[in-house]
């Protein structure tokens, strides 16, 4: 045999192949490590709802009578009653909300457990039961009225039917859960925005007098009755006591807000021992580092997914309750019998046509049906949370849908029951609120989320403002 030729035996082949170099695989390329969607991942729009769900409190047909009648009696008169009232209602919605995330708890269940007395705990759920009541009765009403002029049906059906729908909603929330709940009644907004502002988009106001009317001032009684009543279907005792609870349902309960308590107390507070801002922030690199750190969403990261929330819930509300008040204003004013919906409804379809009078009848239905179930919620939680009782929510829709049925059978007024009710509702604002601004701004309730001083002193002084404008109102009334 040769001697360049090496004979080689199976396992000297397989040695050779061992020992040659091999070469060497692409590394694969790492995905980028992102934290959890539930966490910092999650954006500031998924987060939003409960303030839009409680701001439709504010599109209800009691906005749309009291701001209908101020303008076609008054003209622009009131204008500035509705921008202040929308500016209050941010800074009341926003504590709200903050209670419900902070503590895991709404409203009523705090003041449940803190006012110990149980004469004074069912005193306060009557006030409050009351307020609920005529929230009630200004939605069923709307409803009822709706219906009547879309199809002619009668007002005591109507109302029935009006409550049916909202069992229905209500039944779509204990079972699918808040957020098909959300987006339902944020389509019926949608449908609400529509329907009463295109009527301003055809026929708009004049600027000047539209500025005039940003003057603080009073022409007479009457003027100080619907600016009262304007504040109580805008600042509504019902969404203040709804919101805390909505924000507790979609952010988790009490355990849940003391997990986030003790993730957030490990880290460090940029901000100070209190929460000093109230604008929106587009970055918060805080948020974003509890948010990696604790695999959860944080307290700071809520609360300012909620500024957003609470400010495009107020901006639609406010745009829709002027444009209301702008369209009387505008088209109505001096027309007789324009003061009820009734009479603008054809006043509107006379000067406006037929198509802009049914779409405002469309939105006056969108009112009353997304409104009354949010104010049955509302009602089922202040019993809930001040009585710690529940009853079944067919028996008690059936309950506070009598006074309703009651007004729409005797043949009252709709439209001035719509009013009338509202201004109870601004008698019930002050034991909402006052409520609301001193537990927000305990350190024993919030903890490093209470408010800043400048954020409380805003507080008192629109609960200041809602108490005198209602004892002006009184003296008023008895004197006249």
């Amino acid at each position: 045999m040769p001697k360049d030729v090496v004979a080689t035996t199976p396992r000297d082949a397989r040695d050779a192949v061992a020992r040659a170099p091999r070469p060497r695989p692409p590394r694969p390329r790492q995905p980028r490590q992102r934290p959890p969607r539930s966490a910092a991942g999650t954006r500031v729009v998924w987060l939003i709802g409960p303030a839009l769900v409680a701001g439709v409190a504010y599109l209800d047909p009691g906005n749309v009578a009291s701001n209908m009648t101020a303008g076609a009696r008054y003209g622009y008169l009131l204008v500035w009653v509705v921008a202040l009232a929308n500016v209050m209602a941010w800074l009341i919605q926003y504590l709200s909300a903050k209670l419900g995330i902070v503590t895991g708890q709404s409203l009523p269940q705090v003041l449940g457990r803190r006012i110990r007395r149980r004469p004074a705990r069912i005193a306060y759920w009557l006030q409050a039961e009351l307020v609920a009541m005529a929230t009630d009765l200004a939605e069923v009403i709307g409803g009822a009225v709706a219906l009547n002029l879309l199809f002619g049906t009668p007002l005591v059906v109507g109302g029935l039917i009006t409550g049916l729908v909202s069992l229905v909603l209500l039944a779509v929330h204990s079972r699918r859960g808040p957020r098909t709940f959300e987006f339902i009644i944020m389509g019926l907004v949608v449908i609400i925005a529509i329907g009463f502002s295109l009527g301003v988009v055809i026929a708009p106001p004049e600027p000047g007098s539209v500025l005039g009317g940003l003057v603080p001032r009073f022409e007479d009684s009457g003027s100080v009755l619907l600016a009262a009543s304007i504040l109580g279907a805008t600042i509504m005792p019902h969404a203040i006591y709804a919101h805390s609870a909505l924000s507790r349902d979609r952010f988790g309960d009490a355990d849940a807000a003391r997990e986030r308590a003790d993730a957030d107390s490990a880290l460090p507070n940029p901000r100070g021992a209190v929460e000093t801002s109230t604008a929106p922030v587009l970055n918060d690199s805080a948020a974003t580092v509890a948010d990696t750190a604790n695999g959860r969403l944080s307290t700071r990261r809520l609360l300012h997914a909620t500024r957003w929330d609470v400010s495009i819930a107020m901006a639609i509300a406010g745009t829709v309750n002027l444009c209301i008040l702008l369209l009387a204003a505008a088209n109505l004013s001096g027309i007789a019998g324009t003061d009820s919906l009734e009479g603008a409804y054809a006043a509107i379809g006379a000067s406006l046509g037929p198509a802009v009078a049914t779409l405002f009848a469309v939105g006056l239905l969108a009112s009353g049906l997304a409104s009354t179930s949010v104010g049955a919620y509302a009602g089922a939680e202040i019993m809930s949370g001040l009585l710690h009782a529940r009853i079944p929510l067919l028996t008690r829709r059936l309950v506070t849908l009598i006074p309703a049925l009651i007004v729409l059978a005797l043949g009252f007024d709709p439209t001035l029951a719509l009013v009338l009710s509202q201004v109870v509702l601004s008698f019930g604002i002050p034991f909402a609120l006052i409520p609301l601004v001193i537990l927000t701004a305990r350190s024993s309730v919030l903890g490093r989320w209470r408010n800043h001083w400048a954020t409380t002193a805003a507080g008192v002084a629109a609960s200041v403002f809602l108490v005198t404008l209602n004892g002006v109102l009184l003296w008023l009334v008895f004197t006249a």
